[in-house]
């Protein structure tokens, strides 16, 4: 569990499954990510219990973002999902870990996501010790590239995706570089 000023990163439970649904279910949520369609709730609720299935793997995996305060949303309420997880979908970057985060929409542009990926970044640098981080997003999406680099990430690439072919951007960051921002 990481806690930040406005955020609670959690592991999943069983009644996030309305929240995760209904944001996976929103075209304009999942426009860039994978084949851009929107996730049926049997969808959802399988991904959820994969999730899951990764920490347990892992010892890392996506956290539920919950808000700690009253903006933009009740306190309690799932913002939606930020994490590190092992882009297999992206064959050329292996072997990695990637960090990512997903939002429903009325929590997008408050800062939430950015707090939580700093979150995540702590996690994964000083608590999981991952030697190197990636950010992969679609070639269009500048609200999460623009995020990566707040988080310090430079391009390492652009390439597209195998399966369906949309163009992604690929960021990374080096342990040692983060440990040397810090100081």
């Amino acid at each position: 569990m990481i806690e930040t000023g406005r955020l609670l990163l959690r592991r999943w439970r069983d009644d996030d499954l309305d929240a995760l649904a209904a944001m996976n279910a929103d075209p304009e949520v999942m426009r860039y990510v994978g084949d851009g369609n929107p996730r049926t709730r049997a969808q959802s609720e399988a991904a959820l219990a994969q999730y899951e299935r990764d920490w347990d793997a892992r010892g890392f995996g996506l956290f539920a973002v919950e808000l700690r305060t009253p903006e933009p949303g009740p306190v309690g309420a799932l913002a939606g999902w930020a994490g590190l997880a092992v882009p297999e979908f992206l064959p050329e970057v292996m072997p990695t870990v990637e960090i990512g985060w997903r939002l429903a929409r009325p929590c997008w542009g408050h800062g939430i996501a950015t707090e939580a990926a700093h979150g995540v970044l702590r996690f994964a640098f000083e608590y999981a010790r991952v030697p190197r981080l990636v950010g992969i997003c679609h070639v269009d999406n500048t609200a999460s590239a623009r995020i990566m680099t707040k988080l310090g990430m430079t391009e390492e690439r652009r390439t597209t995706v195998p399966g369906h072919g949309r163009p992604v951007l690929v960021t990374e960051l080096a342990r040692g570089r983060y440990l040397r921002s810090r100081t």
